[in-house]
């Protein structure tokens, strides 16, 4: 069963349109606030598409955000909550600076593939824990992810300052050790830090639609997460298939936390992300968990990191300002029944005043 094309539509829209109307009324809180709203949005524009180098930007942050949402999409189709991302994402970072840093002599054709796949099974352990957990026990993957991000951060907070994990050398700020050079991701596009990540990005989409879509596995799992019962009535092993999305979806955060390291920052140190894993959860929710919409979202959301450096420098407009419009879009993701509430709305009230004139009409008549 393939993806349908107005589904697709739909996913990419709904993204645009809570974009523009959070910045709308961005505009107006800003300009309530004695902002110059042009000014604001021109620098924001010109900070995410303005150049070769804006460009590149938007696309670096769109890199760990989209792994993330895949990562909370995938438990979301099969009816699991993941708001273990930022966690999966930091044990990602941790095996992959492991494998990174401390393999040496191996060509970046084998070290690199070796970086990814230990940050995929560092994220997956994690998953694999919250997916038991609930299986067993029936525990609530939302109070356990949530807890364990505080404990994989706690772990990174111990790696980066005491042996045998920090960087040794004399006068280093706490992290962990340089990767190698055979791990770096090499960039591929002269005069910018793009790195090869954003091209893993994309076939982590591509991935995510082949195997949700096109596999058994990923049937069994769509299906589980819109109605169990009929899963269990038809023979589909809900507990394996649980505990097998919790696995890839704790994968590809952990995918996404390594890709930061060894395409980017190239050590982990503590509170490398920028709060990717959460906002990761809304570029899904505002993508629908669809992979076109997840693709757009993730696009926006970048531009917005990246556009709002340059709108603090040249319009002078606080960091706040940023946050706040993406708190709003948020809003807008997990409120997606308003705008069909407003959709309809019109709708519902020419039908409502159509039926009570005609109820005037029969009764002058009568």
């Amino acid at each position: 069963m393939g993806i349908n094309i107005r589904k697709g539509l739909r996913a990419v829209a709904f993204p645009l349109l809570s974009i523009l109307v959070a910045l709308l009324l961005g505009a107006i809180i800003m300009a309530v606030m004695g902002f110059n709203v042009g000014k604001a949005y021109g620098s924001l524009l010109n900070g995410a598409f303005g150049s070769l180098n804006s460009l590149s930007e938007t696309m670096i942050q769109m890199v760990p955000l989209l792994f993330c949402a895949l990562s909370y999409a995938i438990a979301y189709r099969c009816g699991l909550i993941n708001l273990g991302a930022e966690g999966q994402l930091y044990a990602g970072a941790v095996c992959g600076s492991i494998v990174g840093a401390h393999l040496s002599g191996l060509p970046a054709i084998i070290h690199i593939p070796l970086c990814i796949i230990a940050g995929f099974i560092g994220g997956a352990v994690m998953g694999c824990i919250v997916g038991f957990l609930k299986m067993k026990f029936g525990a609530s993957e939302l109070i356990t992810t949530i807890m364990l991000n505080y404990i994989v951060m706690e772990f990174v907070s111990f790696c980066v300052t005491n042996a045998p994990f920090k960087d040794m050398t004399p006068g280093a700020a706490p992290r962990m050790p340089i990767v190698q050079d055979s791990a770096k991701l090499p960039l591929i596009m002269s005069g910018t830090r793009l790195h090869l990540g954003i091209l893993l990005a994309l076939v982590g989409i591509l991935v995510y639609y082949f195997f949700m879509w096109r596999t058994t596995r990923g049937y069994e799992m769509r299906v589980i997460g819109m109605n169990p019962n009929a899963g269990r009535y038809s023979g589909m092993n809900i507990r394996s298939n649980s505990i097998l999305a919790m696995l890839i979806a704790g994968g590809f955060a952990g995918i996404g936390g390594t890709v930061q390291i060894i395409g980017l920052q190239y050590f982990l140190t503590e509170g490398f992300s920028n709060n990717f894993g959460f906002s990761g959860i809304a570029v899904a929710l505002l993508g629908n968990t669809h992979p076109l919409g997840i693709a757009v979202s993730s696009v926006l959301f970048g531009a917005l990191n990246a556009g709002g450096v340059k709108m603090q420098l040249l319009a002078e407009v606080p960091a706040a300002a940023i946050y706040m419009i993406q708190g709003m879009i948020i809003l807008f993701a997990v409120s997606r029944e308003l705008f069909r509430w407003f959709g309809s709305g019109g709708k519902f009230i020419t039908q409502k005043l159509f039926k009570s004139g005609n109820k005037e009409k029969g009764g002058a008549a009568g």
